[in-house]
């Protein structure tokens, strides 16, 4: 047992308050507290941290040679992280209450692997606390201390009953919530003298720390930040059932304000702000969960001299007004967007989302660009990617025609530092140029395997050797021709070349390419090409798969699917894919490639079937996309272009791409496992859905509105959809495809109409990561499995606990939902593979995403990839890593005719060991000590985050998990 414990240190360890001095207000902590547990405030000084924690690892361990060194490491470490987790829950000041830095502690010590230290910690802070409640028992009953609050700076008591309606009315709908343990919690958090608002925020923690209670406790939270962002917009406090004559009151204020203070474009200013007003509904506030409207708050809603201006159904319709700019019946149509949006039909993607109805209305979210061979042209695309990134757009470079390492240079007749050096510049620039201050610069470079500098690109990532040969900060994606694919099978040799020697190789892919390729291996060994190298293609193979584990990059992209599939092949070639390689759009010297994306929610158009399971509700889902196909052809027109080669290329071929998210939603509600043959019939006929409304509905525009002018001689002119070109692929490659091609619509009718009027876009559809927009409507992201049943999810806005409603209702229904299942959960990283008590078919049906074979994750995509006329952002996610399963889940894709896959998420098959004992020992010791689900509050407790390689963590929410935010 400890002598000397971090509950006592942390605690006793603290001075009393002093007078502010002038060397205190320049220290960074000056604006934090520390609530005691006798109520005093004390300044927060992060050293009695690290001095508590030492104290623990020396009662534990002991102090002696290498053991203390190492613990000192650890100690350091920790306390860095438990400071940085505190911060971001304040990150404005605060007060933090004794129990709430030793919470941080307890998960620190928990994600950090120091079992033994935090189980010794975890009984010693419960015996502790039992000591506590017997001396206070013993105690003489006394009144609590009057609590005043401090508004404007005038003093007032603290009006409990107010306090209390207003958590009540938070929780209202909401059964399983327990409002006056909120309230108790609140209380317990606050001083005398408080400022008000920092009442709201005690409010706040105290209802999130409950999340893994029940997740109601979500959409408590969520009420209550929305009570204090309303405070914040409108001046004063104002209940949710008041609002829908606040906000018809208030939005044409905010119009003014918003064009006053160059915020707004003033054309907004010219809608009928009535009829506008009328059309909000105020009741949609109360759909979101915290984690989605706290990220509204932080980084979405518009805000003047730092008070934020928009509440959420103004911000859903400034969106929508921003859009219909250009329509004729521009109230109606912005009516209809704002449906459309605001009841988490339909999200607009990220950057549309930031500035749609602004001055600055950079809607697209991915621009691909080429860069040619020559200093001022190099130069020029790193200048494109800063404008391009300032206002939020993810990007994709093709960096193939670039000439290699000692190629020869005839204006100077030196030698070539091929492609790295500039991509290092490339990776410094986006990181000065930081998305307009809301969010990291984002790109991707892109090199074909052929490219004699692909072996040092594979290595970009790595943390040794040279670092001005590194780009730790830039994405990286091989394009890999079908060519090399067939040499891996076929254990054959591969050439790398110059593009300077072979410049048309960049262009030609399918048997051309193959024809050329054969012809310059042959000048090798004529001697008419000098600077080659030729190496295994099964080594070079297997160097791809080891960086890709090892550093999480390069990605894996495939040329010929992209080139041969693309309806857009008779105007250009596709280079590259995008920043999350879901785009697949010509690009040249004189045309950057943008587009304009938004994702449909699946799980909102689902509904009870005759017998009672789920189905996707056709209607619903036609007027859904009609509606948001609309939406994205007219970010084309309103977007702004901050190159000339942008606009130009949009205009001419207006691509869009409308994608999905919540397809494991959808597979709960219809009560179905991911890894299984119904859930890869569904991937197949809800993307068949999804594509045949939006290609009819850009089909009917272009009756509308006309084709866009590239559109003759494409593979819709042709009547060639997505589907039919499997064959062609399978042509190209003289076999190499097995993809199951059945179909269910009416297709035949849709390529007459098409062939009759056109397209309005030359593409339509593509699957988006969605990590922000997912969030912000409460569904799981895009086409992915669950990555845990429970877990702490962190992100800019802080850390969230994210919990399984799917799973909770049916634990609830079975009566196993309860304090000890929640720290078995815990124990177990959010899986229930090894809790024996909750039944086989519900462990099957909520199988973690590292549970599922990678095999039934691309089975899906195949399926949805058939009627996709560009790409999907793919994961695979993929346990117990080796070679073999490496080489056979990426074999596996190519086989299925993918056109791209994404990162790979790599864990190793001994992660859930813990060094405790008895599944669930640890975390249970508080549960037990206590009835029903008090307990239950306690942090959640993580392993150290799995690693890809060296740099890639997959803690959800950290950069290497949500990296593609920059395009949704």
């Amino acid at each position: 047992m400890l002598n000397t414990t971090l509950s006592d240190s942390l605690e006793a360890g603290l001075p009393p308050a002093a007078p502010e001095t002038h060397a205190e207000s320049e220290n960074p902590w000056s604006q934090y507290h520390v609530i005691r547990r006798n109520g005093t405030v004390v300044p927060f000084e992060p050293s009695k941290i690290a001095v508590a924690m030492t104290k623990a690892f020396l009662a534990v361990h002991g102090g002696q040679g290498a053991a203390s060194a190492r613990n000192r490491e650890i100690v350091d470490t920790l306390t860095k992280q438990v400071i940085a987790s505190l911060q971001r829950n304040r990150a404005g000041g605060g007060t933090f209450h004794i129990e709430d830095i030793q919470d941080q502690v307890e998960l620190a010590l928990m994600r950090s692997g120091e079992h033994d230290v935090a189980r010794a910690y975890v009984l010693y802070r419960e015996k502790r606390a039992q000591e506590r409640a017997a001396t206070r028992q013993a105690r003489a009953p006394e009144h609590a201390p009057a609590l005043n609050v401090s508004d404007n700076g005038v003093l007032r008591p603290l009006d409990r009953e107010k306090l209390r309606a207003t958590i009540a009315e938070a929780a209202a709908g909401h059964d399983a919530v327990d409002v006056d343990a909120i309230l108790e919690e609140t209380i317990k958090n606050l001083y005398d003298g408080v400022p008000v608002d920092e009442v709201f925020k005690s409010a706040i923690l105290a209802a999130r720390a409950r999340v893994e209670i029940d997740p109601s406790y979500s959409r408590v939270t969520a009420g209550l930040l929305l009570h204090t962002i309303r405070k914040e917009v409108l001046g004063e406090e104002v209940a949710q059932s008041a609002m829908g004559q606040r906000y018809a009151e208030y939005f044409p204020q905010y119009i003014r304000l918003g064009v006053e203070g160059d915020l707004l474009d003033k054309n907004l200013a010219l809608f009928d702000l009535e009829t506008l007003a009328g059309a909000l509904k105020a009741e949609r506030d109360t759909q979101f969960n915290y984690l989605g409207l706290q990220t509204l708050y932080d980084r979405y809603f518009l805000h003047l001299k730092g008070r934020r201006i928009e509440l959420p159904q103004i911000f859903f319709m400034r969106v929508a007004m921003g859009l219909a700019l250009n329509e004729i019946d521009r109230e109606a149509r912005a009516i209809e967007f704002y449906e459309v949006l605001s009841s988490f039909d339909f999200m607009s993607s990220t950057p549309t989302l930031f500035n749609s109805g602004t001055l600055h209305s950079q809607l697209s979210s991915c621009y691909l660009t080429t860069v040619a061979d020559d200093l001022a042209s190099i130069y020029d695309a790193i200048k494109e990617n800063a404008l391009l990134a300032k206002y939020a757009g993810g990007l994709g470079n093709d960096w193939t025609p670039v000439r290699a390492l000692r190629s020869h240079i005839r204006g100077t007749n030196g030698e070539s530092q091929g492609v790295v050096p500039f991509l290092k510049v490339v990776n410094d620039t986006a990181v000065a140029v930081n998305q307009g201050g809301k969010r990291k610069g984002a790109v991707c470079a892109y090199l074909e395997t052929w490219h004699l500098d692909i072996e040092e690109f594979l290595e970009l990532r790595k943390n040794t050797g040279d670092e001005r040969r590194r780009t730790h900060d830039m994405n990286t994606a091989n394009w890999v021709p079908d060519l090399f694919m067939k040499r891996v099978m076929e254990e054959g040799e591969w050439t790398l070349f110059s593009p300077s020697d072979v410049p048309d190789l960049h262009d030609l892919y399918g048997r051309e390419f193959e024809a050329a390729y054969l012809r310059y291996e042959e000048k090798t060994r004529t001697g008419e090409i000098t600077l080659f190298k030729r190496i295994p293609a099964v080594s070079l193979w297997r160097k791809m798969l080891s960086m890709l584990f090892e550093t999480g990059h390069p990605w894996i992209t495939f040329k010929d699917p992209c080139n041969i599939r693309s309806p857009q092949q008779h105007v250009g070639v596709v280079h590259s894919s995008n920043l999350c390689t879901e785009i697949t759009l010509n690009t040249s010297d004189t045309e950057i490639a943008v587009c304009n994306l938004g994702s449909v929610n699946l799980a909102a158009h689902m509904k009870p079937g005759p017998d009672g399971t789920y189905v996707l509700d056709h209607d619903k889902l036609e007027r859904t996309i009609t509606t948001a196909m609309r939406m994205l052809d007219n970010v084309i027109d309103i977007n702004y272009y901050a190159v000339p080669k942008a606009r130009n290329a949009n205009l001419r071929h207006r691509p869009v791409g409308l994608g999905v998210m919540g397809f494991q939603d959808c597979l709960h509600l219809m009560r179905v496992p991911f890894a299984s043959d119904t859930a890869v019939e569904f991937a197949d006929r809800s993307m068949e859905a999804v594509c045949y409304y939006a290609y009819w509905a850009s089909s009917r525009l272009a009756v509308e509105r006309g084709h866009y002018s590239s559109f003759k001689g494409s593979l819709w002119d042709r009547g060639i959809l997505p589907q039919d070109t499997l064959a062609l692929l399978a042509e190209e490659r003289g076999g190499h495809v097995e993809v199951d091609t059945s179909a269910t619509l009416d297709w035949d009718s849709l390529r007459a109409h098409i062939r009759q009027h056109g397209m309005r876009n030359s593409n339509c559809v593509a699957i988006a990561p969605t990590a922000t927009i997912s969030n912000i409507i409460g569904v799981s992201p895009c086409i992915e499995p669950h990555y845990r049943n429970l877990y702490v999810k962190s992100n800019l806005s802080g850390e969230f606990t994210v919990v399984n409603e799917y799973l909770v209702r049916d634990l609830k229904a079975l009566n196993l939902w309860d304090a000890v299942m929640v720290s078995d959960i815990k124990y177990f990283d959010g899986s229930l593979a090894r809790i024996d008590r909750i039944p086989a078919h519900l462990r099957e049906l909520y199988a973690t995403a590292f549970e599922i074979d990678p095999k039934w994750v691309i089975e899906c995509a195949a399926r949805r990839s058939k009627w996709i006329d560009q790409s999907q952002s793919l994961n695979i996610f993929m346990t117990g890593v080796s070679g073999r399963k490496l080489d056979e889940t990426y074999k596996l894709a190519w086989l299925r005719g993918l056109k791209t896959t994404y990162y790979l998420r790599a864990m190793g098959a001994t992660n859930a060991e813990k060094s405790t004992g008895r599944g669930g020992e640890l975390n249970a010791v508080s549960a037990d000590a206590v009835s029903g689900m008090a307990a239950a509050h306690a942090p959640i407790a993580l392993p150290a985050a799995e690693t890809v390689g060296d740099v890639c963590t997959l803690r959800p929410g950290d950069d290497g998990f949500e990296s593609c935010e920059a395009c949704q």
